[in-house]
């Protein structure tokens, strides 16, 4: 089961994945190579920034009624 954190500060936005140095690819047609790593690495970033934007959209606590 996952709750919503109590604050902000319980969930920090997520970070990006670091780019490879374009010299650190050895060339050799590694699979997957490194670019493809970070590609993967970038595409759940995307889904977990996704997420988190949703979350930080939403108010922490429903509003409330008068009950009437």
């Amino acid at each position: 089961m996952t709750t919503a954190p109590a604050s902000p500060d319980d969930d920090p936005m997520p970070v990006p994945p670091e780019a490879p140095d374009i010299n650190a690819c050895c060339g050799s047609g590694c699979d997957p190579c490194i670019f493809d790593a970070h590609d993967m690495a970038m595409d759940a970033y995307r889904q977990a920034l996704r997420a988190w934007q949703a979350r930080q959209a939403k108010p922490a606590h429903p509003p409330e009624t008068d009950g009437s």
